[in-house]
């Protein structure tokens, strides 16, 4: 295949050194413009006529930058010769030309979004199919390190499963309650917890809070988060799918009722009623096998107890889980909350690391709540983190390039294309004193955030205000929806306030997709120079 790749002068050195290696029949044309992605259609028709008229018959494919704004529908019409867009980083065109025959390019989307989604969508079909193979399924839960909870394979052969917790429960109105479940549910949880307050006894609202959660769960597994026993006694009797948790001070007098029911449970290696919580591996695995005996018959999770970074000892837990897993194969629990809720440090990376570290020590149920800042968005980070891990383990790879990630506030490639360095004899302006303040007489604004349970539902808002009053308020999705319904009302007049205006707009927007909280007027994010001492 004879492929025309159109560039710029500044990319042509990296797009030349790329397409050295390839093993199709390239022609690397330099267009006349310093950045390729300036190119527009009209200008490429132009430059291919101009340089290739005799040889058009000879293209099979024109491959142009992938930065460019429009499509390439009309190249292709023009000059008769199927045109698509390349890789955004020139640095990826090699990835792209050695899956040119196997993938089909777009006219509108750059060609490594496409790799990237055709990844996804097969990593995302890989898991379907594994969860919905019935036959499958049922041959694995034969097996001893395997259980089903309600209707919910559990196990060290599935994907680890995400329980969230509803924390302090019983404080909670209806409607919060409902809330947070669902949110939970739309990212991603597979089970969810009913977390109830230690040292007190709300056995009393313990039905009403299953009877609230359990159409909106559904089919998932509801658990209870208790280690009361009146509480775990009237949430067997009422429906529950799941306890948290026995140990060897609760246990005798909850464990007949929770074997009657079949409903399985998390063991603990304590006995918090005198106060004992073992520290070294060699005495959590000694307890565990204590309780494990005293609770013959039950179906078990083992929750070693992952301790926070820098308190018992976070190593020694996981040591802990590893000595447990050598010996019995029975599901493994994996408290990531403890670590993530008593970090200073956002938890997307460390919900992905602690949940590698429990694919490899064979954890089957990762627990999270959301209970600070820190910490939001945790389940849906632990439920991709959990995908990731079963695709590496399934495949026998690094969690890297799966077609699933965790990337969110980096790019996972550093960009390779050449650096415009164009600024030689250009006069650099520096600003010498801000400008002065002055209002716009068409009116101020008063910018914020509407969180929903998920960015689909929440929204960005601009009242607007003429002499302290206000007068209409503009609702939008994004930063451009709402300033250019600002200009097309004609609510503001002064260049420095629509910049303002701009400059505000886009930092609402990012805190709504981020979930940072957005505070007019205020920096989103730290500056580095404040951790420097």
């Amino acid at each position: 295949m004879r492929v025309l790749i159109i560039t710029g002068h500044l990319a042509y050195p990296l797009i030349k050194s790329v397409v050295k290696k390839s093993t199709q029949d390239i022609i690397v044309h330099i267009a006349e413009t310093q950045v390729a992605a300036f190119l527009t259609p009209r200008q490429i028709i132009k430059e291919v006529k101009t340089n290739f008229a005799n040889e058009l018959d000879a293209i099979d494919m024109i491959l142009v930058p992938g930065l460019i704004k429009k499509g390439t529908r009309e190249i292709t019409k023009e000059l008769g010769i199927p045109t698509f867009k390349g890789s955004t980083d020139g640095a990826d065109l090699a990835m792209v030309l050695n899956l040119i025959e196997n993938i089909d390019l777009s006219e509108d989307k750059p060609a490594d979004k496409l790799i990237e989604e055709e990844k996804r969508k097969k990593a995302f079909k890989f898991i379907d199919d594994f969860e919905n193979d019935k036959k499958t399924i049922k041959e694995l839960l034969k097996k001893p390190n395997n259980i089903l909870i309600r209707n919910l394979p559990v196990g060290e052969d599935f994907p680890m499963r995400v329980l969230a917790e509803i924390a302090n429960a019983p404080f909670l109105s209806k409607e919060a309650l409902i809330n947070k479940c669902q949110y939970f549910i739309d990212s991603g949880a597979d089970m969810i917890d009913i977390g109830m307050a230690a040292g007190e006894d709300f056995s009393h609202k313990v039905p009403e809070l299953i009877n609230t959660l359990r159409p909106v769960v559904g089919d998932k597994p509801l658990s209870i988060d208790t280690l009361n026993t009146k509480e775990i006694k009237v949430a067997a009797e009422n429906g529950i799918d799941f306890v948290l948790s026995l140990d060897l001070g609760n246990q005798a007098e909850i464990i007949d009722i929770l074997k009657e029911k079949d409903i399985p449970a998390v063991l603990l290696p304590t006995n918090f009623s005198k106060g004992i919580s073992p520290k070294t591996p060699e005495e959590r695995v000694k307890a565990m096998g204590q309780l494990i005996e005293d609770t013959k018959g039950l179906r078990y999770v083992a929750d070693m107890i992952l301790d926070p970074v820098n308190s018992s000892s976070i190593v020694e837990s996981i040591i802990a889980c590893n000595e447990f897993h050598k010996i019995n194969k029975a599901p493994m629990f994996f408290g990531v909350g403890n670590v993530t809720e008593l970090m200073d440090a956002d938890s997307g990376g460390v919900n992905v690391l602690l949940s590698g570290i429990g694919m490899e020590l064979g954890v089957s149920i990762l627990f999270t709540p959301e209970e600070s800042g820190k910490t939001r968005g945790s389940v849906y980070e632990l439920a991709t983190a959990s995908k990731m891990m079963f695709l590496a383990k399934h495949r026998k790879s690094i969690p890297k390039d799966l077609g699933i990630n965790m990337v969110a506030f980096k790019d996972k490639h550093k960009r390779n294309d050449i650096i415009l360095n164009e600024t030689d004899g250009v006069l650099e302006l520096k600003q010498e004193k801000p400008l002065k303040f002055i209002r716009d007489k068409a009116g101020s604004f008063k910018i914020n955030v509407e969180y929903g349970t998920t960015v689909k539902d929440s929204k960005i808002t601009a009242t607007h205000f003429i002499k302290n009053k206000a007068d209409v308020v503009i609702v939008g999705k994004s930063a451009r929806e709402i300033y250019e319904e600002i200009i097309t009302e004609g609510l503001v007049s002064r260049m420095e306030h629509a910049a303002y205006l701009g400059s505000e707009l886009k930092k609402a927007e990012i805190a709504m997709i981020t979930g940072k909280e957005y505070v007019q007027d205020f920096e989103l994010f730290k500056n580095p120079d404040e951790f420097k001492n």
